[in-house]
């Protein structure tokens, strides 16, 4: 029996069923089997990552069981910066899909639970007498995952930040503006000093314009063309268009819209230039639902693909992609991925690697809390289940249609 398909048949975790039907995908070429429930694939995979995290955490004892991997380079820097990495990173990509409405419907029910636990695990998050208080006063790494945690406010307003308790709101604020000490280096931190400030904003808060001002302005300096950005002043051919720089990006522009046309311009472009690069994304998927292991921080696995996920939640993918390609691709992606071992630990904690356990491809600032931002790939998991991201036929994507003789689309390039 091969590890994939045991894993499929013996998973479970807190009472979750991983027992899922398959079928094979329509085309021409060799069949590649995905689950045709993938909507109960989605949201038990992200309870099964998420639970581990929130449920420590809404009682102040993610510390205590947490456990924490390092890569093997890790340096001298602080190592309790894992810990708001696990939560900062998890719920941002989670947001979405607690914020669709109340039902009791089985997935309904466990959102309302995981909810229930973000609520409090946030108390903890920010209050200095609890066990579970975060590292918002160490180095500059706070940043990084307050802008996370910025994130998931702004992707779900009314069912968290609206649900804290007013002193818990208080403090949040005061701990984002403390923020303010981190100066970011010129390249994607940019973006995560931007989106603090964007959300402070949102909620009628003083902020700080400079820091938002200067990550729009150098994002527009290092565009470098046909959908992709540099990352600083020189390019890297990685995935970091897809873990921070386009979502953050056309996120902080959509806060600033209400500021006047100008920003409302800026916001079509970014959004023009996500959908495109979004068309890569989508023809990096293999025939058989791999993609290219290549540049920093890979061990973000799904992280890769919030691009592609983030216009499918907003019904506006690209033209000539379709929602069936779209699920069918990445759900194929994500069943070879967690049908690897090794992924979790025993306890259910998500380990250092890419696809199972694989601590030496771990770059210097990686720990097992930096794995939680393959949580943003599962923004699509914030539409309904009646949407027809859900409910249209699975269709091949680019590259099984490519490499099995059907007809493709022909790529191309643009010029904005």
């Amino acid at each position: 029996m091969t590890a994939r398909r045991k894993f499929l048949q013996t998973a479970s975790f807190l009472g979750l069923g991983w027992i899922f039907p398959e079928k094979m995908m329509p085309g021409k070429g060799a069949g590649v089997p995905v689950l045709s429930d993938s909507r109960v694939f989605w949201y038990e995979l992200l309870s099964k990552i998420a639970l581990p995290i929130l449920d420590p955490m809404s009682r102040g004892q993610l510390k205590a069981s947490m456990q924490i991997e390092y890569s093997p380079a890790w340096g001298a820097r602080d190592k309790t910066v894992a810990y708001m990495e696990a939560f900062g990173r998890l719920i941002a990509g989670l947001s979405p899909w607690l914020a669709l409405p109340q039902d009791e419907t089985p997935e309904g029910k466990l959102r309302t639970k995981i909810t229930e636990l973000l609520l409090k695990a946030h108390t903890h998050a920010v209050n200095p007498n609890s066990p579970d208080y975060l590292t918002w006063h160490r180095e500059g790494q706070p940043l990084v995952d307050a802008a996370f945690i910025a994130h998931s406010f702004l992707r779900a307003p009314k069912q968290t930040w609206d649900m804290l308790d007013g002193n818990t709101r208080k403090r949040y604020i005061e701990h984002f503006k403390s923020l303010r000490r981190v100066k970011p280096p010129y390249n994607n931190w940019l973006l995560f000093a931007a989106m603090v400030e964007a959300f402070l904003f949102s909620v009628g808060e003083a902020y700080d314009p400079f820091r938002v001002d200067i990550a729009l302005r150098k994002h527009e300096e290092w565009y470098a063309g046909d959908g992709w950005f540099k990352d600083g002043p020189v390019f890297h051919f990685d995935y970091y268009n897809g873990y921070v720089i386009h979502p953050m990006l056309l996120d902080i522009l959509k806060v600033f819209q209400v500021q006047g046309k100008q920003q409302e311009e800026k916001y079509r472009l970014e959004l023009k230039r996500m959908q495109r690069y979004s068309t890569f994304l989508e023809r990096l998927i293999s025939p058989e639902g791999t993609f290219p292991a290549f540049g920093r921080s890979i061990t973000y696995r799904l992280g890769a693909f919030q691009p592609l996920s983030q216009l499918a939640l907003m019904d506006l993918l690209p033209d000539g992609v379709s929602n069936g390609q779209v699920r069918a691709a990445l759900s194929a992606v994500a069943n070879r991925m967690f049908g690897v071992e090794g992924n979790f630990t025993d306890k259910g904690y998500l380990r250092l690697g890419f696809a199972g356990h694989q601590p030496t491809i771990a770059d210097s600032y990686s720990n097992s809390g930096s794995m939680y931002l393959t949580s943003l790939g599962f923004l699509h998991l914030g539409l309904p289940a009646d949407h027809a991201f859900w409910t249209a036929p699975a269709e091949d994507w680019t590259s099984r249609k490519a490499w099995s003789g059907q007809p493709f689309n022909k790529d191309y390039a643009v010029d904005y």
